[in-house]
């Protein structure tokens, strides 16, 4: 059974945050780690959060997998691994709520992936992306050759992917990997603040505009414009939408229940 303690939760107000906790490792993934992650994502699935900050303690937001782990493997366990880490960083991308990665130091590898995995990712000047696979003999296993190529397009996926890398925070954010960058003490109160910005919103809204743009993103476009058009007429059917309207007419902060 994963020991929970390695992935930190705490509720801060209508938000939750995650954090990685085997700095002596640089939070690297292994199974343990995604084991852990996959029992609190369940938690925050089933609890009233209305956003979610992911970070990583220590010098790294996740430093990728835990390569002396994959020296042991063979090619089924291998891909079994991969298995795990598609499901958990699936499990994390589908939540409902929005995801806010506030990656602190190194995100290579897996830790790359994972952040990607989440609705958009705030930096530390101090912060590292790379997915550094090829120069293993390997290549990326969580989703980075997909979630990375639809954040910054083929040719910067494949420089970064078929090159192995690293690049700095500012140069994350001149490609659209990253969406913000801030001082190292600045960047979790940074990304809590648009967590809890975001859960000031209407959380019925909020979960369609999310599924809409997700699903949205892999179809053509008068079929993204069907999938806009059905999901706001669904929102008018919520009593969210009858308190939005009603508190902006009468100049009042709204009150949603969610419904």
């Amino acid at each position: 059974m994963a020991d929970a303690e390695i992935v930190r939760s705490e509720k801060r107000g209508a938000a939750w945050v995650l954090t990685l906790d085997r700095p002596k490792s640089l939070n690297a993934l292994d199974l343990g780690i995604l084991e852990a992650l996959a029992a609190r994502l369940d938690d925050v699935r089933a609890g009233d959060a209305r956003a979610l900050v992911l970070t990583g303690e220590g010098r790294a937001f996740a430093a990728g997998a835990d390569i002396a782990a994959m020296g042991r493997m063979n090619p089924s366990e291998a891909e079994r691994f991969s298995r795990l880490g598609h499901r958990v960083f699936e499990s994390l991308e589908s939540l409902e709520i929005p995801t806010i990665a506030a990656v602190n130091g190194f995100a290579l590898g897996g830790g790359c992936e994972l952040a990607c995995a989440c609705d958009w990712i705030y930096a530390s000047t101090k912060a590292r992306f790379g997915q550094p696979e090829v120069g293993l003999g390997l290549i990326p296993g969580f989703g980075g050759t997909s979630r990375l190529l639809r954040r910054v397009g083929l040719a910067w996926a494949k420089e970064l992917v078929l090159t192995g890398a690293t690049i700095s925070a500012d140069e994350a954010a001149r490609i659209g990997l990253v969406n913000r960058v801030f001082e190292p003490e600045a960047l979790e109160q940074a990304a809590l603040d648009a967590a809890l910005a975001v859960a000031g919103c209407g959380p019925v809204a909020v979960a369609v505009a999310k599924r809409v743009l997700q699903e949205g993103q892999d179809a053509d476009v008068r079929t993204a414009h069907a999938l806009e058009q059905h999901a706001f007429g669904l929102v008018f059917a919520t009593v969210d939408r009858e308190e939005g309207i009603a508190a902006f007419l009468e100049k009042r902060k709204p009150d949603f229940q969610g419904h």
